[in-house]
């Protein structure tokens, strides 16, 4: 069973972030990714990246995956 550590560290390893942050139960998983790499992306572009980052593991170990996913800018905005 796939622990919100190990998610973290598998969006860590592809994607520079900010600010991670990653909770869930081992089946549903919230996330909170801060990237510069989503500037000029929309929401989908977004979640495509992190998707891809993922890769198979969306398919096979990660049931579901809720994501917010924000630029550096986007998220001192919000305080």
């Amino acid at each position: 069973m796939l622990r919100p550590e190990d998610i973290q560290g598998y969006i860590a390893q592809g994607l520079a972030c900010e600010k991670l942050q990653v909770a869930g139960d081992g089946q549903h998983f919230e996330a909170l990714i801060v990237s510069s790499a989503f500037a000029g992306k929309s929401r989908v572009q977004r979640h495509q990246i992190v998707y891809a980052v993922l890769g198979e593991r969306m398919r096979e170990e990660i049931h579901a995956l809720s994501m917010k996913t924000l630029t550096p800018e986007e998220f001192a905005a919000q305080g």
